[in-house]
């Protein structure tokens, strides 16, 4: 019967030997041209935004440009991360500075929440007291162009944090994403406007876009969130820690316990507890240790796996009551 993990952790285990965890490979080329990508896109389509919002009067596009505002800083907080997240460790962070990806990310979210603010409040007063729209051609065309724009940097974007397992690119990447969609809303919205001459239109579609906003502003908040607190991996990937256990030990291994995993960033912190058999050398142990290792890092992406021997005898603290005893 397939065991859930959550029961095998034990929060007061504490790793006392093994080898030092294999830094990451080094990225920072590929996550920082991307980076650089998404800060000139963002900077030039705010500029055709704030042209065609002033040309036009729509609250719909300049709640765009607002948008892309917040994106073009958090674009920047990107860049920032993804080269601070890849220098080494040093004497104040042993840990390496993987976590500053996921403080970026938290923020890119807050920002996002903070210019979904400010487009409900300039959309209800724009609701209250109408204002004329002109030159609509040329604002479909600019919403337009920012609609491709933001669609092709947030899909290589995607697509390098995906091959990167970066948490700033791949919050950016939801950024321009949301982006295209609000785009498209108010391409929509426009061309009803033209269509119906109904100008409250602008500012509804405008407060619906907000909407969406918020919604991936909350969800990039939350992901952050659980990493910054050191929430365990998934279910899935702690399973692939045990399946990796199992294939790769010996007869000389008798079981694990005490395993603690948790990310930071692109990397992920894993530590154990694995009891070998009477009759093990403390040699063949070592070597067996390193075995698992690599077995682990193999089937978990960008690992850091620490591992304390322990002989068969070893007594364990009781589970929890309703816990089963670990593997």
């Amino acid at each position: 019967m397939r065991r859930t993990f959550t029961e095998a952790v034990n929060p007061a285990a504490q790793p006392t030997s093994g080898d030092a965890p294999a830094r990451p490979d080094r990225a920072a080329p590929s996550k920082e041209s991307a980076a650089r990508l998404s800060v000139a896109s963002n900077a030039t389509l705010i500029v055709l935004k704030i042209a065609a919002g002033a040309a036009t009067g729509s609250i719909a596009i300049i709640t765009e440009a607002v948008h892309s505002s917040i994106d073009l800083l958090a674009s920047v907080v990107a860049l920032f991360s993804v080269r601070k997240a890849d220098e080494p460790a040093d004497e104040s962070h042993m840990y390496g500075h993987e976590k500053v990806e996921n403080l970026a990310s938290a923020l890119e979210g807050v920002l996002i929440l903070l210019g979904a603010g400010i487009i409900l409040f300039e959309s209800v007063r724009r609701l209250i007291e109408p204002h004329k729209i002109e030159s609509l051609g040329f604002g479909i065309a600019a919403v337009g162009v920012s609609l491709v724009v933001n669609l092709g940097v947030s899909t290589h974007l995607s697509r390098r944090a995906k091959a990167t397992d970066s948490p700033a690119l791949e919050a950016d990447s939801a950024h321009l994403r949301t982006d295209a969609l609000t785009s498209l809303g108010v391409l929509v919205a426009l061309a009803l406007v033209a269509i119906t001459g109904v100008k409250g239109l602008d500012p509804i579609t405008a407060m619906v876009v907000a909407g969406a906003i918020v919604w991936s502003g909350v969800r990039i908040v939350t992901r952050s969130s659980r990493v910054l607190v050191d929430e365990a991996l998934p279910e899935e990937e702690l399973q692939r820690i045990a399946d990796a256990i199992r294939d790769g030990a010996g007869q000389e291994v008798k079981g694990f316990h005490k395993l603690r995993a948790r990310r930071a960033g692109s990397r992920r912190y894993i530590d154990l507890h694995v009891q070998f058999r009477e009759g093990t050398t403390l040699e063949r142990a070592h070597r067996l240790s390193h075995e698992l290792q690599d077995e682990i890092r193999s089937r978990i992406r960008g690992a850091d796996v620490l591992i304390h021997l322990e002989p068969e005898g070893t007594s364990q603290p009781p589970p929890p009551a309703g816990e089963r005893p670990a593997t």
